[in-house]
């Protein structure tokens, strides 16, 4: 099956428009047979883009993805995120190390400052830049920045070499549609939506049950979570990535890419779920 949408990154790499999170992955051992063979079926579906993060059960999520891309690897475009507190100096570069230990690989496609943290932005900048010199990473990005922070941040030295913003986004909360989308947009860098789906709970089940959604759903023939991906990934700038940790879900996610909303159906949704008209401070999981 192939995916009609992607997204560029400035470097022109070409990426598939949905690939695969992983947060809370690898806590559970009884399914850790399952979650990997999930990752796997991904990987042959289309969704190469595999995200994850030393903060993601302190490190079980990286070995959880180290042993599914085993032999694949080089089908992958890898990403996982430093956490605040060490994306600076020897910490920087020994957060790495360890990423790359854990995910028995010898380099990321993409390395992400998880949040802002206290180190100064030009450090984490500087230490980015000499993982990519020494071979360790691809490229890097950051994640949970807002408008001001990222117009700070590529104004620093090799500053604009961030690959990527990835943030909270789903329709349930359009906040970065008011600047950050359309800045990023701007500098030819597209957003990664993390959680496009909403976390469990009650906004998500607000989105699932929502009229409108199971509408459109019930005119494709699909579920109503295929139509929240398919919306979030839209316009050709965002890349979602949501988790799936069986292959059912991975199976939806994927089919999700090739869904093709109409305009009057994305108005539709615009109206159910209407993005704010001012500025909202960036929402965080």
């Amino acid at each position: 099956m192939t995916h009609k949408r992607q997204i560029t990154l400035k470097d022109g790499t070409v990426l598939p428009a949905i690939g695969q999170g992983t947060w809370n992955m690898g806590d559970d051992s009884s399914r850790r047979q399952e979650e990997i063979d999930a990752l796997k079926y991904g990987v042959e579906l289309g969704m190469t883009v595999i995200d994850t993060a030393e903060m993601y059960g302190e490190g079980r999520s990286e070995l959880l993805v180290g042993e599914a891309i085993q032999g694949i690897r080089d089908q992958v475009f890898l990403v996982s995120k430093v956490y605040p507190h060490n994306a600076g100096g020897d910490s920087l570069i020994r957060s790495c190390e360890q990423s790359l230990n854990r995910l028995g690989t010898d380099v990321l496609d993409l390395y992400l400052l998880h949040w802002r943290g206290r180190i100064p932005l030009e450090d984490t900048i500087q230490g980015m830049e000499k993982l990519v010199q020494d071979g360790k990473i691809r490229r890097w990005g950051v994640s949970n920045l807002d408008t001001k922070e990222m117009q700070e941040l590529i104004k620093l030295p090799n500053g604009d070499h961030c690959a990527t913003n990835q943030v909270l986004y789903h329709l349930g909360s359009r906040g970065i549609e008011v600047d950050l989308l359309p800045w990023q947009q701007e500098q030819g860098m597209p957003v990664m939506a993390y959680s496009p789906l909403a976390q469990a709970g009650s906004l998500r089940s607000e989105l699932t049950t929502d009229a409108t959604v199971q509408q459109i759903a019930e005119q494709h023939g699909v579920h109503p979570f295929q139509v929240l991906l398919s919306w979030c990934i839209r316009d050709g700038n965002v890349l979602a990535i949501p988790k799936a940790s069986s292959r059912s879900h991975v199976e939806s996610n994927a089919q999700a890419a090739e869904l093709m909303l109409s305009e009057d159906e994305i108005n539709q949704l615009n109206q159910a779920f209407p993005a704010p008209d001012h500025k909202v401070s960036l929402d965080m999981i």
